[in-house]
């Protein structure tokens, strides 16, 4: 299990109300954390990147980094989300998670999606740097969720090699995004399936709302490749707990 997550923590000191010092420690923690379950990666602010990098390297541990782009409303120029990314990549990121503009998606305005697609994707490619489209599932409809997951796929198919698929992911949420009367703002089981069949063969990162080892494995049963979630601890000492219990 622990190979499937993305442990996460992208919340400022200001929208969590605390001081700097104070959301440091919490990165510091989910690294020493990271570094005790052997975490795939660690998600967190670019700022983080350079102090968690150093942990690791110290602890010889095999954990990845990687950060946002675009966070988390997406709808910042290319040319800033590509800035963003060159200095994610300087302070030492694996791999990178863009927040695709959804707001012009769902305008209609697919020129600038594609043009946005084909430029981070091709920039991240060039520095041999995983790259995750976040496409929001909470601001979409069942048949945007399709027809952007296609959309994804088909342009990295088309301008990229088949390669490519193997780098190149479609994410579920940003698990900001504010909903109404209490809908879920993430994973879901019927829209990380939709993803799943019209992404395929790119890679699928289910984000948002994941918390329970249970919810972990039917996403995994789905055919998920990747899960972010704030409760990595939780999970993978379940996980661990139940194996002790089937072992007795």
């Amino acid at each position: 299990m622990h190979q499937f997550l993305d442990a996460t923590y992208l919340k400022t000191a200001a929208q969590a109300g605390i001081t700097e010092a104070e959301n440091l420690e919490i990165v510091e923690s989910l690294t020493k954390e990271a570094i005790a379950y052997n975490y795939k990666l660690l998600m967190i602010r670019a700022e983080y990147i350079p102090k968690v990098k150093q942990v690791l390297r110290i602890a010889n541990a095999p954990t990845l980094i990687g950060t946002v782009i675009g966070f988390h409303e997406g709808t910042s120029a290319i040319t800033k989300k590509l800035a963003e990314a060159e200095e994610a990549i300087y302070l030492g990121a694996d791999e990178l998670d863009f927040v695709l503009n959804y707001s012009a998606f769902k305008e209609g305005n697919f020129q600038l999606i594609d043009q946005e697609i084909i430029a981070c994707t091709k920039y991240c490619l060039e520095k041999q740097k995983v790259i995750k489209w976040i496409i929001e599932t909470a601001a979409l409809t069942n048949e945007e969720i399709v027809v952007i997951s296609q959309r994804i796929r088909d342009i990295v198919l088309k301008h990229f090699t088949i390669a490519s698929a193997k780098t190149v992911f479609v994410k579920s949420s940003t698990g900001f995004y504010k909903t109404a009367n209490q809908i879920s703002n993430g994973a879901t089981l019927e829209n990380m399936q939709l993803i799943i069949a019209h992404a395929k063969p790119l890679k699928v990162k289910a984000s948002g709302g994941i918390k329970t080892l249970e919810m972990a494995k039917q996403m995994i049963a789905l055919g998920v490749d990747r899960i972010g979630t704030s409760s990595a601890r939780e999970i993978v000492k379940n996980e661990i707990n139940s194996n002790k219990i089937d072992q007795s």
